[in-house]
């Protein structure tokens, strides 16, 4: 039997239209340390040098049989090329701010004119160009970013940025448009280099960091201008934690799908909500308490249960540990084998 094109599908479910099968991913990172091993490609080369990127991120298909390549495996790229002072990691450890470059001048920055050229952004934009000619049109490729609040706490600081939510919002509203415009720029070039959905990762805008009327008065604004200034390209928003109380602000915003981790109370409503506005959900099996520290039987119940709340597209919550084993990556996939051949 011929393979689906995974790319096709991919694409016809974030357009709202039924798949042959649902597919099953990941939109979040998955620096998985086994993907490293067997695919020779370990971070923290491979979150700055193109090859050894394209590499990793393809490993997600071959070895973890995983229907997405999602690159890079970090969320703090665009923060590096803004001014900020980057930890690099190590193999199990993720890039991280060390300093934002707000902490250092106090000044909301300007948009740089040369912000594609700098830090490890023309590695990502290459790594497209590499993943779309090995991958051809049978594989989507999932690039993903910090999102305009995530961005905006890492060059001034968390803690300062969530007391500006309360006390100084004008300053918070000028930062957000800094930085949604930043993700626009990233996003559009990421997707001319062959890049077809563009993942925005807010876990600042969780209720369980600002409240729900602090998303909508003061990050909504901004979010709801990313999917159309990216034209056609795909879009995807994630936000972590009990986002439920956003669910329907987060749909209102325009992304063609919405990836929601397994804290949400209710992932039943929340799929109804998103359906309502046309929405598909992504998500959402636990990837601390399942797929990290479970076995693959553990993986396969929960997946059942996120299938059976109807969500389009089958994948971790949220971003997947390194120690991970690649058994219970599997498992996802052949959770939604078994689940598929059931309902047929």
């Amino acid at each position: 039997m011929e393979k689906p094109n995974f790319r096709t599908e991919m694409l016809r479910t974030l357009e709202g239209k039924t798949p042959s099968q649902i597919p099953v991913g990941t939109f979040t990172t998955a620096p998985v340390l086994e993907l490293m091993d067997v695919s020779g490609a370990a971070r923290p080369e491979a979150d700055s040098q193109p090859e050894k990127m394209a590499v990793l991120a393809f490993s997600q298909y071959v070895n973890a049989s995983f229907e997405t390549l999602r690159y890079p495996f970090d969320m703090v790229v665009l923060a590096e090329a803004l001014g900020c002072t980057i930890d690099p990691g190590t193999k199990a450890k993720l890039p991280a701010v060390l300093k934002g470059s707000m902490e250092i001048s106090p000044t909301v920055p300007e948009l740089p004119e040369d912000l594609l050229e700098r830090g490890r952004i023309p590695a990502v934009l290459k790594a497209t160009e590499i993943l779309r000619e090995k991958a051809g049109s049978n594989l989507p490729l999932i690039v993903g970013m910090e999102g305009p609040a995530d961005l905006a706490a890492s060059l001034c600081g968390t803690t300062r940025f969530l007391k500006w939510t309360i006390n100084k919002p004008h300053i918070v509203k000028r930062l957000v448009e800094l930085c949604t415009d930043a993700c626009i720029v990233y996003g559009r070039e990421c997707l001319k280099r062959g890049a077809d959905v563009v993942v925005i990762a807010d876990a600042v805008s969780s209720p369980v960091m600002i409240s729900p009327d602090a998303f909508r008065d003061l990050i909504k604004p901004g979010m709801s201008r990313i999917p159309k200034a990216l034209g056609r390209g795909k879009s995807v928003l994630h936000i972590c934690g009990a986002a439920d109380p956003i669910i329907a602000d987060m749909a209102e915003c325009g992304f063609d799908g919405l990836s929601l981790e397994e804290g949400i109370k209710d992932l039943k409503s929340a799929v109804h909500t998103a359906h309502e506005s046309g929405v598909v959900v992504i998500g959402s099996v636990s990837t601390s308490r399942t797929l990290f520290a479970g076995k693959p039987e553990d993986v396969k119940r929960e997946a059942f249960e996120c299938l059976g709340s109807g969500v389009d597209v089958l994948a971790p919550g949220c971003g997947i540990a390194p120690e991970t084993p690649l058994r219970n990556l599997k498992a996802l996939v052949e959770a939604r084998n078994e689940f598929c051949g059931r309902n047929r």
